[in-house]
């Protein structure tokens, strides 16, 4: 199908999809039988290697376009799956979780790194403010250096209550403030409706930050063409005539079955 611009290309999120199994790297194995040609995800468990998530990408000729950083040890702080880039005191403990994952993201050629700030208790205050901007600084430096792309993602109250980055005018004043090429924003449209809606204005004003992107149907986190707020055709379109053409997350829940939802990728003319 001839498009009128520069396609997007999906990869699977191994957090949502293919959670049918339980092995973190046979959802790899099973990405690929699918059809999916990338993925993305958390930093992988403790049992898994760096080496042995080289050989599963290698073994299936997958690219993992992007991992979350790192949380270490959980015990260290309230909900530290969310990460701490926003939390005062722990600039140590942030850059060591991000080195880790440098590291690891080297070893498989991932190219894009997600960087969350943490779920804090009540409203946030100006120590918060100024650890997440001293922290996303010394990380740009450390992805610069590394050739890797940092993104900082504003995710709803609903979804994640508490969650420091919840705006998206605060996330573009950051990455004004901190100016590197190298952190971007993670546009997610299922967090965008929630937050702001008027998802077209968004593509366009935030265009020139936004270094991934993520979809889901609202408010149901379901498949792009089942029923909800959003007209993903529409989206998708307005993305890629907006001048994106990386990729997109898949970072939704299938309703019946990972692989009884990936019709939309067929309908929507992007797979044949």
């Amino acid at each position: 199908m001839l498009r009128a611009a520069m396609p997007v290309k999906f990869c699977a999120n191994l957090n949502f999809m293919f959670t049918e199994s339980a092995d973190f790297l046979q959802r790899y194995r099973l990405a690929a039988q699918a059809g999916f040609s990338a993925v993305e995800g958390a930093f992988p468990p403790a049992h898994v290697s760096s080496a042995e998530l080289a050989a599963v990408c290698k073994e299936t000729g997958l690219e993992q376009i992007l991992m979350n950083i790192a949380t270490g040890n959980r015990g260290k702080v309230s909900n530290g799956q969310f990460g701490c880039a926003a939390f005062p005191g722990l600039s140590e403990y942030f850059m060591k979780n991000l080195e880790r994952t440098v590291e690891c993201a080297k070893a498989i050629n991932c190219k894009k790194i997600h960087i969350m700030a943490g779920k804090i208790l009540g409203e946030p205050t100006a120590e918060n403010d100024a650890a997440y901007l001293s922290n996303l600084k010394s990380a740009a430096n450390v992805l610069e250096k590394a050739n890797i792309l940092g993104v900082i993602e504003p995710i709803n109250k609903y979804a994640v209550p508490g969650y420091y980055l919840a705006c998206y005018e605060k996330a573009i004043r950051v990455l004004r403030e901190v100016n590197s090429p190298n952190l971007k924003l993670m546009f997610d449209i299922y967090h965008a409706q929630h937050i702001r809606g008027d998802i077209t204005s968004a593509i366009k004003s935030y265009g020139p930050y936004i270094g991934h992107v993520q979809l889901a149907q609202v408010p149901s986190r379901n498949e792009p063409d089942t029923d909800g707020e959003l007209n993903f055709r529409y989206v998708l379109r307005a993305l890629e005539d907006n001048g994106y053409n990386d990729w997109v997350g898949c970072e939704y829940k299938p309703r019946a079955g990972t692989m009884q939802g990936l019709g939309w990728l067929r309908d929507f003319g992007y797979w044949s």
